[in-house]
């Protein structure tokens, strides 16, 4: 299928509902974190423990939804998936109590899986698009941080932190929940991605099952569980990290430069990445994360400088997010697609569980700019996973050429005609 077919108000409408998903619950967070440590009598580093714990467990749920949407229809699980979301914001608005915010939380993210990205991107396969499908998607959502970030602020000035979370259900329930039903009810009409692509690594000449536990999966699985560490730990409280690091007021709109960056990094991907392999954009990806956090901690408390971090984060992460989709389809193809970005958002869920409260927990022992460094190193440890993978499917793909490849494995039908013109590794 090729990326054509869907129409441009479904990539449009799925972009809305990332927005809004990522915005409500998980962007917000740290903006309304601190009145909930002092309402409920908790210490912060006790609000985002409940988080880590809560992602750590929707991490333990990922592979389960991105096996279902296989089999059911990514569109179709985004409906209750919007209902739970907006259930689960309002346990957090209206909890009594710390044990009621803390099952809030646990049902947020737990409803996550089922409405952002890891779902959002099988509903774009399955609707006939593969990379410029996930790439304009993408492009879109981008705008999640840099609207959220200052509204729910705003919002705050004006809004206890539980009426903004009832504010934020009212938006999964009347906005997104209306989309991804049209959406169900869009992809029900389109046939289903069933196509395989050449595998370009001998390793996964085996059954689908089988390939998911190769050495190149395992290093795959490594190299965005690093990833998922290093980002989560600054984007889940950046602005109250760049305060820390002595930019005071200026901190929010040095953070408001994150999603322009994510979307920017997307926006040049697509116009001038169509040369570069998924693997090559991983280690670039990774790069400019680690780099932009120690630029941060070279030059802070210089504005300027800290600008500067927040576009390489921003663009790091933006085509990270890109990647998420595109290289388990450019190294294991379209089939059982679903289930191999299941697992993937469960290792960078994982780690990204214990990032926010791991990061906490090393500023109190050793001060912000040791525990940011120590992240940075987290980050270099990233740059030679993705390397690795970028030297076995090189190798692989040598071998492919050269006629050596596995003999079992046969050829398939690319997933569109937008890509059957050029090697899928494209």
């Amino acid at each position: 299928m090729s990326d054509a077919k869907i129409p441009a108000s479904a990539i449009w409408a799925l972009g809305t509902t990332q927005i809004i998903g990522y915005g409500t619950l998980y962007y917000s967070y740290s903006i309304l974190a601190p009145a909930v440590a002092v309402e409920l009598a908790w210490s912060q580093q006790w609000v985002f423990a409940v988080l880590s714990v809560s992602l750590l467990a929707s991490a333990v749920l990922a592979p389960f939804a991105g096996s279902l949407a296989d089999r059911v229809g990514a569109g179709r699980l985004m409906v209750p998936g919007s209902l739970a979301a907006a259930g689960a914001l309002l346990v957090c608005a209206l909890a009594p109590g710390r044990a009621g915010f803390a099952i809030g939380v646990l049902a947020m993210e737990l409803a996550s899986c089922f409405v952002l990205y890891s779902t959002a991107f099988v509903a774009i396969v399955q609707l006939g698009g593969a990379r410029r499908g996930i790439i304009h998607l993408t492009l879109i959502a981008g705008f999640a941080s840099t609207l959220f970030w200052p509204l729910t602020t705003l919002l705050h000035q004006h809004l206890g932190w539980r009426e903004v979370l009832v504010f934020f259900a009212a938006l999964n329930a009347f906005v997104c929940l209306p989309i991804h039903w049209w959406l169900a009810r869009l992809s029900s009409h389109t046939r289903k991605v069933g196509e395989r692509i050449i595998p370009v690594t001998s390793g996964m000449s085996g059954p689908a099952l089988d390939r998911r536990w190769s050495p190149l999966f395992v290093l795959v699985l490594t190299g965005f569980a690093i990833e998922g560490f290093m980002l989560s730990a600054v984007l889940v409280q950046m602005v109250p990290l760049l305060t820390l690091v002595g930019l005071g007021g200026a901190s929010v709109l040095v953070a408001s430069l994150f999603g322009p960056s994510q979307v920017a990094s997307r926006l040049v991907n697509m116009l001038f990445g169509r040369g570069l392999t998924q693997t090559s954009l991983a280690l670039g990806a990774t790069a400019a994360l680690a780099g932009g956090l120690a630029v941060l901690l070279l030059v802070a408390p210089s504005v300027p400088g800290a600008m500067l971090f927040a576009v390489l984060f921003g663009f790091g992460s933006g085509l990270m997010s890109i990647v998420g989709g595109t290289l388990p389809l450019e190294l294991f193809g379209g089939e059982r697609y679903g289930s191999y970005v299941g697992w993937i958002t469960a290792a960078r869920q994982f780690s990204s569980a214990f990032a926010p409260f791991g990061l906490t927990l090393m500023i109190s022992g050793l001060g912000v700019f040791p525990a940011l460094w120590l992240n940075v190193m987290v980050g270099l440890l990233g740059i030679a996973t993705f390397a690795a993978v970028a030297l076995i499917s090189r190798q692989s793909r040598k071998a492919g050429r050269g006629g050596t490849a596995d003999p079992a494995v046969p050829d398939a039908v690319p997933l569109g005609a937008a890509m059957a013109s050029r090697p899928h590794s494209r």
